[in-house]
């Protein structure tokens, strides 16, 4: 198996684990923006401290900035859109619906960088795609008791832009620069657009105390260090369509837990999602 898959199969586990706890600060009530600026901040001081030890070269400095803006402000919007979206439809809507924007990565794959899935990778996309259309038509009979089904679609929608946006920036970074000093930089970017965000939205929201939003934050910021790390390293050689499919998918990592611990309804569709998902995986490394 070539060591992008490996790294993406990494990815996968650690940021579908991350994105688990997203359910777990929207259950608990926490402060969305709080709860990103934290792991964003947790991220920063692990990037910083990696960057400065290994002496890894910056690469283009100017591009360094520049998609650091791009994807610091793409996936803190992403973020706080997420877990806003969370508080109104399940987690086993919302996680599959937001992975819509693989679709725009891979448009933008096929036509920027001239990636050719073979024969078996087309079908382990398209299985991929199956598996959003197929947990997707729950949407419209599945609502959180104090939600409203066009607020979390709006905040998917918002979800969706960014994270296609994020997805494309992070494979021009990591074929151009430093993948410590991107992530370093971007994540302290980051946590001061949640700042900025927290200060203006947050204190409307809040419901549990700062100290859990601080708990959750510092889990899933090592979570995701780890997790955007492989991910960046298996861009820096793979193809970013099979990439961002394959990590993408890490949604089915929360679902399954959400159903484990938070007892959310096992239905059909979600059982021939994680079935499909496997396939999908499967496929995708022919």
């Amino acid at each position: 198996m070539p060591e992008w898959y490996l790294l993406s199969i990494a990815a996968l586990l650690l940021l579908g684990t991350q994105r688990f706890l997203y359910k777990v600060a929207a259950e608990r009530k926490c402060c969305s923006s709080l709860t990103t600026a934290v792991f964003m901040g947790t991220v920063t001081v692990m990037s910083a401290a990696v960057f400065f030890v290994s002496g890894e070269p910056t690469g283009d400095m100017t591009s360094l900035v520049l998609l650091s803006v791009i994807n610091s402000l793409a996936f803190a919007f992403a973020t706080v859109a997420h877990m806003e979206a969370l508080r109104h439809l399940p987690a086993g809507i919302t996680f599959p619906l937001t992975r819509l924007s693989i679709l725009v990565v891979i448009l933008f794959s096929i036509f920027f960088f001239n990636e050719r899935p073979n024969p078996f990778q087309w079908i382990g996309i398209l299985m991929g795609f199956s598996v959003v259309a197929v947990l997707a038509g729950e949407a419209g009979s599945e609502t959180r008791p104090e939600g409203s089904a066009g607020s979390g679609l709006l905040f998917i929608a918002v979800c969706v832009l960014c994270g296609a946006v994020a997805a494309i920036s992070s494979k021009l970074a990591a074929i151009s620069t430093s993948k410590a000093g991107f992530m370093a930089l971007s994540y302290l970017l980051a946590t001061f657009f949640s700042l900025a965000i927290n200060r203006k939205w947050g204190r409307k929201k809040a419901g549990a105390s700062p100290g859990e939003a601080v708990k959750i934050g510092v889990v899933m910021g090592l979570l995701n260090f780890f997790g955007f790390y492989a991910f960046l390293s298996a861009l820096a050689t793979g193809p970013l369509s099979m990439i961002s499919l394959i990590t993408g998918m890490h949604f089915m990592i929360a679902i399954v837990l959400s159903v484990l611990l938070y007892r959310e309804s096992v239905s059909r569709p979600k059982v021939v999602g994680i079935g499909l998902t496997l396939v999908a995986v499967f496929f995708l490394q022919l």
